[in-house]
């Protein structure tokens, strides 16, 4: 049997897949997926279907195929025979969006990968990663009781530890990826990650409002530098 998708769709025009990132559930990216909306058909993927009843309930560790198969499905759901979308994702569904990238170019038009925090990419990327662990979950403490069934208690139960462990290994499309990261962080881990990953597949580094947080911080403007890196990304590949 068929796992079920979970997934809203507004807007019209040309399909825009939102990963989000956290657990998944796309809390706060509202204003975001509004601004959007005036000029995509924005279809925005909740892979442990948090935000559609499933909150509370039991989640295994989470592995970054499953969520980006389960992103290529939506998109099979969503699309002409034939068709493409553009992607953004943003951190841990950043880290899922460059997977998709990797399995299904095809489908894909072009992808935006916002601050994934692949840090094992860097040098030290084995200290950066334990530092990055040990800042969210409290050094390396359980989910205190109850906490498992919050967003935040799910990403840190069962997707921070496997999704900052995956090393993304593939070659980018021409023109087919931007490895994004907030301007205002500069100088932290995540933007030399983005920066690093960009140069490592072959994509474009384009800096955007805000921080790691800045879709939610910065909807309006974050949207609009995204939806002019998505059309110049259209103006080059015609």
């Amino acid at each position: 049997m068929t796992e079920q998708l979970h997934y809203d769709v507004s807007g019209s025009g040309p399909v825009l897949l939102v990963m989000p990132g956290g657990a998944g559930h796309p809390m706060g990216l509202g204003p975001l997926t509004e601004r959007l909306a005036a000029q995509f058909t924005v279809v925005t993927y909740d892979p442990l279907g948090l935000a559609h009843g499933r909150l509370g309930l039991p989640v295994p560790e989470q592995r970054v195929a499953d969520w980006s198969e389960g992103a290529h499905r939506v998109l099979e759901a969503v699309l002409p025979a034939g068709g493409t979308a553009y992607v953004l994702g943003t951190s841990s569904g950043g880290i899922a969006a460059l997977d998709l990238l990797a399995r299904h170019p095809g489908r894909l038009a072009h992808v935006v990968a916002h601050e994934p925090p692949c840090v094992t990419v860097l040098p030290d990327g084995a200290q950066r990663r334990a530092e990055l662990i040990g800042q969210l979950d409290g050094h390396g403490r359980p989910p205190a009781e109850g906490e498992a069934a919050s967003p935040f208690g799910v990403f840190l139960a069962c997707v921070l530890g496997p999704f900052t462990s995956h090393l993304p290994s593939f070659t980018a499309p021409p023109g087919g990826l931007t490895l994004a990261a907030g301007v205002d962080s500069r100088g932290q881990v995540l933007h030399r990650t983005a920066a690093s990953l960009a140069e490592r597949l072959g994509g474009a580094f384009v800096e955007f409002p805000g921080g790691h947080l800045g879709t939610a911080g910065h909807p309006v403007e974050f949207a609009d530098l995204l939806t002019d890196t998505l059309r110049s990304s259209a103006r080059t590949s015609a």
